[in-house]
């Protein structure tokens, strides 16, 4: 049966700060725990006022300590930034103060503009060395050896789990051949969904972590009690994408707008529902159908729900009337609350 877990991008809203929002991922979390959804993933995002986890471990840490049991994962941490190094002791500390509940995303893309690149000092190829990154990366989560000289405490021995996510056919590829969960970001970039699966499922190569391919699907999803309230719910994520594609920031999260169809240019408009192809919107019935037609043209083992909503009663909600249809349908694993 196919898992849902949720993504979120701890998003700034207009009237509120940066602390907000991250107390605000923290409460999600709560809930998402004892709703029974088995994890919650974290972006990395850099140079953004929009956005305020750029910290990704320390915004898990902080999700961490309120809660007991849901898995806390990084979706992704943009590799090219950092040295493996430093990624394995932050990750093995986490590990070390939450057991058994962390994982590892790992992506390729920069998760910023060029500026911020040249403000983490990391060379601008950094990207073409990312295979190699990932299997150094790997080494220091394994038991110290003897004679072992370099150790990235308190990383050793904790196997952290790795997985690739991306939205092209080289993050599959990679991901086949390391014998690694593979996560798509078809969320905002659902072009080559099908190519990427296929590509990662008839590549995969068993290994030490995985035997078999585990394929997760992003998508966005707003459930609420009629299609019309969830669709204008919807609308606060496509003004966002909408602001970034026709100026380069898309600001604080707003409110729902009511005239979103005549909002921006039709070429803008076009291209955001482009990479918004991928959401699902409406009431329960709604979502229901279109969470099970995307399960079965995909075959995901695990769908992770991107559901960018102004108000967090109605984001709340919104997951809890989604946990119902997961309670409900035989096509996904049944949550319930722990």
């Amino acid at each position: 049966m196919t898992k849902i877990s949720v993504l979120d991008l701890v998003r700034v809203k207009q009237g509120a700060d940066s602390r907000a929002a991250l107390d605000e991922s923290r409460d999600l979390a709560v809930h998402l725990e004892k709703l029974g959804y088995p994890r919650i993933w974290i972006s990395e995002h850099h140079n953004t006022t929009s956005i305020a986890s750029a910290a990704t471990s320390l915004v898990l840490a902080h999700i961490g300590a309120a809660t007991s049991q849901i898995r806390l994962a990084s979706g992704g941490i943009m590799l090219p930034n950092h040295a493996p190094y430093i990624i394995a002791e932050q990750f093995g500390t986490l590990e070390r103060m939450f057991p058994g509940r962390v994982d590892l995303g790992l992506g390729r893309a920069p998760g910023t503009d060029q500026l911020a690149v040249q403000a983490m000092r990391r060379p601008h190829n950094a990207s073409d060395g990312f295979p190699e990154d990932v299997l150094e990366l790997q080494k220091y989560f394994n038991p110290q050896t003897p004679g072992q000289r370099l150790v990235a405490s308190p990383a050793e021995g904790t196997k952290v789990p790795l997985t690739i996510l991306g939205s092209s056919l080289f993050g599959a590829g990679l991901a086949a051949r390391y014998g690694l969960p593979f996560g798509f970001a078809s969320h905002f970039s659902p072009d080559m969904i099908f190519e990427a699966l296929k590509v990662y499922r008839e590549g995969f190569k068993p290994s030490k972590q995985l035997d078999k391919p585990y394929a997760m699907v992003g998508v966005n999803v707003i459930v609420a009690a009629t299609d019309q309230e969830a669709e204008r719910l919807f609308t606060s994520q496509l003004k966002s994408f909408m602001d970034y594609i026709g100026t380069g920031n898309s600001g604080p999260l707003g409110p729902p707008i009511d005239d979103i169809d005549n909002y921006g240019s039709i070429p803008v408009r076009s291209h955001v529902n482009r990479m918004l192809a991928c959401s699902i919107v409406g009431s329960k019935e709604t979502v229901r159908l279109g969470l099970e037609s995307l399960v079965n043209r995909t075959s995901a083992d695990e769908l992770i729900v991107v559901s960018d909503i102004f108000d967090k009663g109605a984001r709340h909600h919104s997951f809890e009337l989604l946990a119902s249809i997961a309670h409900d349908s035989a096509q996904f694993e049944s949550m319930q609350a722990v």
